[in-house]
């Protein structure tokens, strides 16, 4: 057979086997669950869950459901399992899938989930439809939804290994801008094949009729009561021709909503996303060069840590790498057993660290070989901070830990934690002070960890907690800001407010000048403002319009040499004078959410961000 004989044998076979794509589908019915919202603080989502399923036993012909994210309200392990022990009621088999609420509030660092659930992505055939489902983040930041890089790769071998079965993906938010930071990729990717008919999700609490870049999307609304208190969720009937969309509330009729077809990909699979992140910002400051980047391999969710022209990085899959700072040349990694979320810190030439796997390690700065591990009972999702030799690290198993970074010694463990850690601590002469997310702000004494004072100030929700922020000091106090958009100074002795402004909106960033007179904070809109250290009464100094838009993202604001540095949720970094608030420049690397920045002297800044990136920026 001749070459151009055979491509023409395999174009009409795709062909083909596209068009009789549809005619393969047996007739089958399904139900959606999303965005449950199970609550350890009232049993109203547990009762409208299990109104539901009661519902969905009792109607004929359901396959089987999807249950589309937005399990918990809190991502917590004991309502994942309370929201599997409800689903385990159902006739019928389920498939999940995470949602926002499990990765962005999670103790456990998502491990709790996948023992509980399974994987975070998988797919599975029904009826001659091939479905395929993925987490979209985003992962312990308040942080735009992310698609990993392998899991997109994985997303597009099983469609083009399954080109002739029709496809359905599932996943929670919806693949747009401004929900995923990198819809385009995953847009891209997907399109190709041909074979998607539909992306089914929830997030929104409604229904909406969407396209993700002209491939078709339905958000379906949530189980808990709407404004008649009826729960409810959706049904879907499938056969060769179409998918009929319908909303189905408690002890009522379903109601069509949307119908898409079968038959055919009803998009171009050639065509691209309708637009892309917007880098022109970079023209308009070119005194600003990357020096090099590098790729880690995996999402990285914490701020890089610097010892002795090495810089040290963790990520998504529990690896701990070392790379040149000259030139970001890869020098060694270390892989423990789970993700790695708070940043490493490294001291005397040992880098100390915590996973998910249960462990904090202490590796060799040289050459990455173990030196130590210490035990936790539960993941270790916190920050590390390394003082005249000791780490001080906070976990999820209600404790907080000083360890000898030589020895590995546990200097002293304070248990009476009400939350899990993920802050990096303040390390003062006499003190240790950190959040956690249990509306709690802790100072223990430095010397033994014996408690001197909690504050909460009144905050009485969890999503509330001052459990992100790097907390600051000058003189007699510390400060904070917390997700109720407040600012606080507390007294370091006593723990007493002096003063909590809501003035300018802030949410979880800050930063201290070196002489300690300014409190940096970026607001949920554009400004970064500055306020003064040393007053009785919150006194803002300057605020700038930075024109970073809608931003959410935890990332502190260090400064050096009279510069103050931030980051954003979409990809940019940027500099401000800090006595003025003059807006020197912004460099966009990305699209996704930069971590905290390192300013290194020089007017050079290291950065890593959620795509795995990492780098040396300076301004010329």
């Amino acid at each position: 057979m001749t070459h151009g004989k055979h491509i023409l044998l395999c174009v009409v076979t795709a062909v083909i086997c596209l068009v009789t794509a549809g005619a393969q589908v047996k007739p089958f019915r399904f139900a959606q669950l999303t965005d449950v919202h199970l609550n350890p603080n009232g049993d109203g989502p547990t009762k409208a869950l299990l109104q539901s399923i009661e519902q969905i036993n009792c109607t004929d012909s359901i396959d089987f459901v999807l249950v589309t994210g937005d399990l918990t309200e809190q991502g917590d392990r004991r309502m994942i399992q309370e929201v599997k022990n409800c689903l385990d009621h159902l006739k019928v088999p389920y498939h999940v899938c995470m949602g926002n609420h499990e990765t962005t509030w999670s103790e456990s660092g998502c491990t709790a989930y996948g023992k509980i659930f399974g994987p975070e992505y998988y797919a599975f055939d029904f009826n001659g439809v091939h479905f395929i489902v993925f987490n979209t983040g985003p992962l312990l930041k308040m942080a735009y939804g992310h698609v990993s890089p392998y899991v997109i790769h994985w997303a597009r071998q099983e469609l083009e290994q399954n080109i002739g079965k029709p496809a359905i993906v599932v996943t929670h938010y919806p693949i747009t801008d401004g929900d995923v930071d990198n819809w385009y990729d995953v847009t891209d990717a997907l399109r190709k094949p041909g074979n998607i008919r539909l992306f089914i999700g929830g997030h929104y609490h409604a229904l909406r009729d969407l396209r993700y870049d002209g491939m078709p999307g339905i958000l379906m609304r949530s189980n808990l009561p709407d404004g008649d208190n009826k729960p409810g969720y959706g049904i879907y009937e499938v056969d060769a021709k179409e998918i009929r969309a319908y909303i189905q509330r408690v002890g009522e009729d379903k109601q069509p909503v949307a119908t898409y077809t079968m038959e055919r990909a009803d998009y171009d699979p050639d065509a691209k996303a309708d637009h892309y992140p917007d880098y022109s910002v970079n023209r308009k400051y070119p005194r600003v060069k990357e020096v090099w980047t590098a790729q880690a391999g995996a999402a990285v969710y914490s701020s890089p840590s610097v010892e002795k022209g090495r810089v040290f990085v963790g990520d998504d899959e529990g690896r701990v790498q070392a790379f040149r700072l000259k030139d970001g040349r890869k020098l060694w990694d270390f892989k423990a057993g789970h993700r790695v979320i708070g940043g490493p810190a490294a001291s005397r030439g040992i880098v100390v660290f915590g996973s998910a796997d249960k462990c904090i390690y202490g590796v060799s700065a040289a050459d990455g070989k173990l030196l130590w591990k210490v035990q936790a009972t539960q993941p270790v999702l916190g920050s590390v901070t390394i003082d005249k030799g000791i780490a001080y690290i906070g976990a999820s198993d209600s404790t907080f830990r000083a360890i000898n970074i030589t020895t590995g010694t546990v200097v002293w463990a304070y248990r009476g934690l009400r939350g899990y850690v993920m802050t990096k601590p303040l390390v003062t002469k006499d003190r240790v002070i950190f959040g956690a997310w249990d509306n709690t702000l802790y100072c223990l004494r430095k010397a033994d960890g014996r408690e001197v004072w909690r504050w909460t100030g009144g905050l009485t929700r969890m999503h509330y907690s001052p459990a992100q922020v790097w907390p600051v000091t000058e003189g007699d106090r510390v400060f904070i800001v917390d997700p109720q958009r407040a600012m606080t100074a507390i007294n370091i002795h006593t723990g007493e407010t002096v003063w909590r402004t809501f003035q300018s909106k802030v949410r979880e960033s800050l930063g201290l000048s070196r002489d300690g007179r300014r409190l940096y904070a970026k607001t949920m809109q554009d400004s970064i403002v500055c306020y003064s250290a040393d007053s009785d009464t919150p006194r803002q100094l300057w605020a700038t319009h930075a024109d970073i838009g809608y931003e959410h993202a935890p990332c502190m604001l260090p400064e050096r040499n009279g510069i103050v540095y931030g980051s954003t949720n979409d990809g940019e970094s940027f500099a401000l004078e800090g006595k003025t608030g003059r807006l020197l420049w912004k460099h966009k690397n990305g699209n996704s959410l930069m971590n905290t920045v390192v300013p290194l002297g020089k007017k050079r800044i290291l950065f890593t961000n959620t795509e795995g990136t990492l780098g040396l920026l300076k301004e010329e």
